[in-house]
């Protein structure tokens, strides 16, 4: 079977990672949540006591950290320096910092790497806001997921009180909004959707019937590459 590489983008609680890893799961691909890799370098950021806005120290602790995606059971976990940071990475401070330290070119540079890497091997499902574009520009399947920000906002306040966090959920809508204008106006490799991606509405809809969805893009592109 053709080594599949699907590329799948959209802004904060648009269902990417939970569309992706289903897909990857049904596919037998690797799963990869490229938007887990910028939480973790920035807790370990907040960790030590750098400043979000700090762009020389953050470029120097992408160039030493040491990074690692362990596919489980459960997802992907995230590993630095040999610890397990999943459990963290949905803390409300990682939140609202990560818009700031993913927006660090050193840092977008250094996960890039990372992410090109295993890209190269195919495979794979990733999912982020530029695979499409920057990542995986020749990626078999692309797909650009949306919904609406009240939508979203739900998604996300349900997933962060799942996590056990204490949160106010008009606090979680304007965050997401500021996420959009962030990632949108970036400088350096910028949310947007791909001209040949997909755009696909998840707002109203049920986690399976987009997962049916994608994995239909991904079956159809199959059967071409065996024609």
């Amino acid at each position: 079977m053709k080594r599949l590489r699907v590329a799948i983008d959209g802004p904060a609680g648009a269902g990417k990672s939970t569309i992706a890893r289903r897909v990857a799961e049904a596919l037998g691909l690797l799963y990869v949540d490229t938007g887990a890799m910028y939480r973790g370098i920035t807790w370990v950021a907040l960790q030590k006591g750098i400043d979000p806005v700090d762009a020389g120290a953050l470029a120097s602790l992408a160039r030493d950290v040491h990074m690692e995606l362990r596919p489980e059971k459960d997802g992907v976990r995230v590993w630095i320096d040999g610890k397990d940071i999943t459990p963290f990475l949905r803390d409300p401070r990682v939140s609202r910092a990560v818009p700031v330290v993913s927006g660090v070119p050193a840092v977008r540079g250094r996960m890039m790497e990372l992410q090109k890497e295993l890209a190269r091997r195919g495979g794979v499902v990733m999912d982020g806001r530029d695979i499409g574009t920057a990542i995986m520009p020749d990626a078999d399947v692309k797909v650009f997921l949306t919904a609406s920000l009240e939508e979203r906002a739900k998604r996300r306040v349900k997933e962060l009180r799942g996590y056990g966090h204490r949160i106010d959920p008009d606090q979680v809508g304007r965050d997401l909004a500021e996420r959009d204008r962030a990632d949108a106006a970036r400088e350096f490799s910028p949310l947007v959707k791909a001209p040949d991606a997909r755009l696909i509405d998840t707002t109203g809809r049920d986690v399976e019937s987009v997962v049916q969805e994608v994995l239909t893009l991904c079956r159809t592109r199959l059967l071409k590459g065996e024609e």
